[in-house]
């Protein structure tokens, strides 16, 4: 059944059925009675587009991700998880939109078409495009991340400076002078991305601070790359007694890396980070890290954005997560080598 057999039944037209299915126009309380008669005698359940139609919203939520071309991280599929069981709890749908080189088209198809209510936006760079797309559209948006400048736009985010700076101070308090971070990708960090820079300011604050010699790379989101930085790292800077990273995608190759250099953990070399709790306690021992809370967050960033679909006019909300580092069992005191 659809509205053309309702039309003919009730010997209207079917914009005249639309009219009523809407409420965008006034019809005849008569014709009105008549369509409503039929609908009922057919038992008729207006499919989504009509009821989006009906409501002015399309009851569907745009989560923007990395390209499909790059594998998405533990971390990133955790936000997308939690984005979708967010939004089905308000009884809204979510429509995944690659962005980023020939994938841009889809994510202007989203603005341009209104074919959502509002959008989450992962992965932000510090200058974004598509924070400024979205702002000029008049769409509603909530960022999971933020840019340089996030005044006037709703966001949540990781404390990234403040908890690798944790991290420094806490193996500076254990005797080591010689440190480095392990940091996300060069292909990130030269794109802006946020996390990448503010790891590195809060990092190289720490430093200064202690008094330390720190050193910071660069590592793709994988495990042989994780192998191939530290590798290097030890064969370049022998001094290094302990590190810190955002990188937890690395995680298996710095541990494989740390073995084969014959490197006990935390006896002769220790580790800490930002990281997934499963990612920290599968570590080997056990990651001392700030665990991502990516369940809350993304909880968080769908409620706000349900509340900036509702009231277009609110103040912008933000949050700045800043979980407790967990001591675990992969930082110890420096031994000299």
């Amino acid at each position: 059944m659809n509205i053309g057999e309702i039309a003919q039944r009730a010997g209207v037209s079917r914009s005249t059925v639309s009219y009523v299915l809407s409420g965008k126009r006034a019809v005849s309380e008569a014709t009105r009675q008549r369509i409503q008669a039929v609908i009922d005698e057919l038992d008729y359940r207006p499919n989504a587009s009509a009821r989006a139609l009906k409501e002015g919203r399309t009851r569907t939520l745009g989560l923007v991700i990395p390209p499909a071309s790059q594998r998405l991280t533990d971390m990133q599929l955790g936000f997308v998880a939690s984005v979708v069981e967010a939004a089905a709890r308000h009884d809204l749908d979510v429509l995944l939109s690659p962005s980023g080189g020939d994938h841009d088209r889809s994510f202007e198809r989203i603005v341009a078409g209104r074919r959502v209510d509002g959008v989450v936006l992962m992965e932000i760079r510090l200058e974004d495009d598509r924070v400024t797309r979205l702002a000029r559209a008049g769409l509603p948006f909530v960022t999971i991340g933020r840019t340089a400048e996030p005044h006037g736009m709703s966001w949540i985010d990781i404390d990234y400076a403040g908890l690798i700076g944790r991290c420094v101070h806490h193996l500076a308090d254990l005797g080591h002078r010689h440190v480095a971070l392990v940091n996300r990708s060069a292909e990130l960090v030269a794109a802006g991305y946020g996390p990448s820079h503010r790891a590195l300011a809060g990092f190289r604050a720490a430093v200064a601070e202690r008094g330390l010699t720190g050193v910071d790379v660069c590592c793709g989101d994988d495990t042989a790359s994780g192998e191939t930085c530290v590798e290097q790292l030890l064969a370049t800077y022998p001094q290094v007694t302990a590190m810190a990273t955002i990188n937890e995608a690395a995680l298996p190759g710095v541990q494989r890396a740390l073995t084969a250099a014959g490197l006990a953990v935390p006896g002769d070399f220790s580790v800490a980070g930002v990281a997934a709790q499963h990612w920290a306690e599968d570590f080997c021992p056990p990651l001392t890290a700030a665990d991502v809370p990516m369940r809350d967050m993304g909880a968080e960033a769908v409620a706000l954005l349900v509340e900036s679909i509702a009231a277009p006019d609110a103040v912008p909300r933000h949050r700045l997560y800043s979980p407790p580092v967990s001591l675990r069992s992969s930082t110890g005191p420096v031994r000299s080598r």
